[in-house]
């Protein structure tokens, strides 16, 4: 059992809060914590595992109580044996190179015997399947497989609860039905699970009840089926994604501007002085070739790829298609990387391609340098004018940061961060924007706000590629569809409602 007994939380630097939470979750009871960003919901979570107040620091009141535990009064590792964590980047909590090390890594902490180890070991791969994922090196794996090793270690862990943050942000949208399979296993043993999510659609068949945080305040404790029930709309203006992906509208059609879409493209002039060919396209990708060091075959091999400028783009695939490879090799950021790029009539070659592109990482952690959130979006402007200033307000509102200028960007929440590596690209001002996975973090008001972005910036003049496997995004403001796998071009082409009930069939379907 989980009891939270009047328990308020305000973190050191001033982030979100907990406010005279009472909470009682009884054995075997799996629950799903939902809720705009900043809510609450992750807070929860960490003082569950106790990384509130053991790691996180900040100001606890009130009492958490795990299997009669005082968490605030109790060695971390004795919290361990009865509470084991799934985290949003599975990355966090790795500690090993090797998968199979890693699977018993915890075991071994706790001084499990071997042969007690192996028998755990081998009880978890077999019931989850994960023999494939063995022997593996972590490293090597695309982020659906290191999130099933994530689940591998809670599961060989024995605790009798488990908690997850946000475990389906990274996931393509079969990985997610694996999870889902994941968590009904546990909760057939009858653990207790708690789940920080913002998709819904997966968790709502699973969950036995529903709290919807918002400022910190449970607003709502209900049955799944109770929450379906508010219908629609008043689900989306609770700030929540939708409870069932295959109802999704699709409002986004592609449909020309003007003249300006339809562009002559020079093909490779130094190869094919002189050639024009005229398309429905102002971009060309042609012969985008990538091997990994140590590998004898290219891990991307696109032929020839024609896109419409001036419009979004979103790439999709299953975890390991290749899609985040070919970012980095239209960003120009591999000198491995091989390939012709035509914009505007212009070959562009790898180093005009680092100064005409913006990529925002999947983990954005990793490009964001400065002390301060307002001086992190002010360093992307090139030209300080006298209005920059202004620009980085409007930016802040407009990203729903208002208010946080003076925290250090590593101090925000996942979500957060990715607002903020979002509007340092659009403060960047180049021709082609590239989005790793920009809405992993983000609830339905953030998402519908990205949405927005993106197609103020198309109608600038700019050509946006979305790398993404969220559906909501994609029904939202998609011009064209291409589908990677096994770093080839299966498909591509304009966005419709067909094109879009197609590939999210198949996606389900993982065909």
């Amino acid at each position: 059992m989980i009891e939270f007994k009047n328990v308020s939380f305000k973190y050191e630097d001033g982030g979100e809060v907990l406010q005279n939470l009472n909470l009682t979750i009884g054995d075997g009871e799996v629950v799903l914590l939902c809720g705009e960003s900043g809510c609450g919901k992750s807070t929860i979570v960490r003082t569950i595992n106790a990384l509130i107040p053991n790691y996180y620091p900040g100001t606890l009141d009130g009492k958490v109580f795990v299997n009669g535990l005082d968490t605030s009064e109790t060695e971390l590792y004795k919290i361990a044996e009865q509470v084991a964590s799934v985290f949003q980047n599975p990355k966090t909590q790795f500690y090993n190179v090797e998968s199979t090390e890693e699977m018993v890594f915890g075991l071994e902490n706790r001084g499990i015997t071997r042969e007690e180890m192996k028998k755990r070991l081998t009880a978890t791969v077999g019931k989850f399947g994960m023999e494939n994922l063995t022997g593996r090196d972590l490293f090597e794996m695309s982020g659906g497989e290191k999130q099933k090793v994530a689940c591998a270690c809670a599961d060989t862990s024995g605790t009798p609860i488990v908690v997850l943050d946000e475990p389906s942000s990274n996931l393509d949208i079969y990985s997610i039905g694996e999870l889902a399979a994941i968590i009904a296993k546990w909760k057939e043993e009858g653990k207790t699970v708690v789940v920080a999510e913002h998709r819904l659609y997966y968790m709502l068949p699973l969950a036995d009840r529903v709290l919807y945080m918002k400022d910190g305040v449970i607003e709502l404790d209900c049955k799944p089926e109770e929450l379906i029930g508010l219908g629609k709309e008043r689900i989306s203006m609770m700030g929540l994604r939708s409870t069932d992906i295959r109802e999704i509208p699709v409002t986004a059609v592609y449909e020309p501007e003007g003249p300006g879409d339809y562009e002559y493209l020079d093909i490779a002039p130094e190869k094919d002085a002189g050639k024009k060919i005229k398309e429905e396209a102002s971009l060309l990708i042609k012969d985008f070739r990538y091997t990994y060091k140590g590998s004898h075959e290219s891990s991307l091999w696109i032929d020839e790829l024609l896109l419409p400028g001036k419009s979004i783009i979103c790439i999709v695939g299953d975890n390991g298609a290749g899609k985040s490879t070919f970012a980095r090799t239209l960003c120009g950021l591999d000198k491995r990387a091989k390939g012709i790029l035509c914009y505007k009539g212009k070959s562009l070659k790898r180093k005009d391609r680092l100064k005409n592109t913006f990529l925002v990482m999947q983990d954005v952690a990793h490009e964001l340098f400065t002390d301060e959130v307002a001086e992190e979006l002010s360093s992307c402007i090139e030209d300080h004018g006298e209005e920059h200033e202004q620009r980085v307000t409007e930016l802040l509102e407009r990203l729903g940061l208002s208010g946080k200028e003076k925290r250090h960007p590593q101090s925000l929440s996942g979500g957060e961060k990715q607002r903020v590596a979002i509007g340092c690209a659009i403060l960047a001002e180049r021709d082609i924007l590239v989005f790793d996975e920009p809405t992993s973090g983000l609830d339905y008001r953030r998402m519908t706000a990205f949405a927005s972005i993106v197609q103020k910036l198309k109608k600038s003049g700019k050509t946006i590629f979305i790398i993404t496997h969220d559906p909501e995004l994609i029904a939202m403001c998609c011009d064209e569809l291409v589908r990677i796998g096994n770093g080839r071009v299966l498909e591509n082409g304009k966005m419709t409602t067909d094109y879009y009930r197609r590939w999210l069939g198949e996606a389900l379907l993982n065909k």
